[in-house]
């Protein structure tokens, strides 16, 4: 995780890292724009996520005809997200083609056109994607719980934006979004492979180096209050399946809490994913049939974010008996120490997530750009060590601080069957 990595940031405010990999004669290219959904203000919600579908919709020097059929001819890879916090453009390249993705998104940097036509176009497909979103039921009661946990930060509203505003929100709101947010001030450029670094610096900071420097694009602050108790819902829809999710507010990425919660989530739910049935959810409520799946996740977020457990509810469980159950184990967390060896169990697992997402040459320059997001390339290359400090009292702590019930929002889908 130590590995060197050449940081500069040009005139005009943009931070560049470069990375050197050798192992293959491949480039990736991560540029990344500090804006996400949480600086929409109410009435242009979805305006970040509808900005990034636009700046693939060309510019003079690279038509949008082109561009898919240029980056495809040479034998790469391309895509885009917009997060809560971030939006990102990458292109994965033979190393040899990598200035075509350098120069693409210097001129994207500045030059995108927005035209009427493409909005109205992009319009219709966005509500498309709200539309089948909307179809299911996990999106149905996850938005219902995100809305129900923030009522004044703006975390509150889904990246793809609330159905009013996508109807109303027009060309030129999109386009003054662009032009405020995507300036090189506001931008981390990531490289990681098989290039030298002192050429690929000279070739950055001639295609970046002239583009204008923009005013410091403004930012929301409207701080989430201390939830006031518990708070229980219920959302109903098509379909023959029970499903429970549990919120608790969970610190930002640089709290010094976020560590010891990421092994907790590592005890609870299996590391996303691995070792899954070990885990102690796992066995209190699948095996003991109370659910038919249950899973953990939290997000690296600039600001409070949330925790949130999902739970598939057995067919012969009432939702109540599967909530009682999750609080008795989580009870258990906080009152009786978890063994040093459990510790060590779940630090290994979380520590083998961390290392699978960031061993190729792509996913290294994706943890170099995102890291810049929330934190610094520090953070990346001291996590691990930090995941090996965590003691059972450190678990213990956190669960008795963050897992509390007069803090958190349940939500309950409840199923109306298929032709509902």
């Amino acid at each position: 995780m130590a590995d060197q990595i050449t940081q500069s940031v040009l005139k005009n405010g943009m931070k560049v890292m470069l990375k050197e990999i050798h192992t293959a004669p491949i480039i990736s290219s991560w540029l990344w724009y500090r804006v996400g959904s949480k600086d929409e203000p109410t009435g242009k919600t979805g305006v970040s996520h509808w900005t990034e579908h636009m700046q693939f919709k060309g510019t003079k020097k690279f038509p949008s005809s082109m561009l898919d059929k240029a980056i495809s001819r040479e034998g790469g890879r391309w895509n885009a997200a917009t997060s809560h916090d971030a939006t990102r453009y990458y292109e994965t390249m033979p190393a040899d083609k990598i200035d075509l993705a350098l120069q693409l998104e210097a001129d994207r940097m500045t030059n995108s056109i927005y035209s009427e036509k493409e909005v109205a176009s992009e319009r219709t497909v966005i509500i498309s994607e709200r539309e089948g979103h909307e179809n299911e039921p996990m999106f149905r009661l996850g938005e219902a719980v995100q809305q129900t946990a923030f009522h004044v930060h703006p975390y509150h509203h889904e990246i793809i934006g609330d159905m009013a505003d996508l109807h109303t929100i027009t060309r030129d709101d999109l386009y003054e979004h662009y032009r405020k947010y995507y300036v090189p001030n506001n931008a981390v450029l990531a490289i990681a492979g098989d290039f030298e670094t002192k050429s690929m610096l000279k070739r950055v900071k001639e295609l970046f180096g002239s583009i204008p420097q923009g005013a410091t694009p403004p930012r929301l602050a409207r701080p989430e209050p201390e939830p006031k108790g518990e708070v229980r819902l219920s959302v109903e829809g098509p379909g023959e399946t029970t499903f429970i999710q549990f919120a608790y507010r969970f610190p930002n990425a640089t709290h010094p809490d976020y560590i010891p919660l990421q092994v907790l989530d590592s005890l609870l739910g299996g590391a996303s994913g691995l070792s899954y049935k070990t885990s102690r959810l796992y066995r209190a409520l699948v095996d003991k049939e109370y659910a038919v799946d249950v899973s953990g996740w939290s997000e690296s977020t600039i600001d409070p974010f949330l925790y949130r457990i999902t739970i598939t509810n057995h067919p012969k469980r009432k939702p109540e008996e599967t909530i009682a159950a999750l609080d008795k184990e989580i009870q258990k967390l906080q009152e009786v120490l978890v063994s040093k060896d459990e510790i060590v169990r779940a630090v290994k697992q979380a520590r083998a997530v961390f290392s699978y997402s960031s061993e190729n040459i792509s996913n290294q320059a994706f943890w170099m750009g995102y890291v810049e997001m929330f934190a610094s390339y520090e953070w990346f290359t001291t996590y691990l060590d930090k995941l090996a400090k965590v003691t059972p009292k450190d678990v213990q702590r956190v669960a008795q601080m963050y897992l509390q019930s007069n803090s958190r929002v349940i939500g309950t889908y409840i199923p109306k069957g298929r032709g509902a």
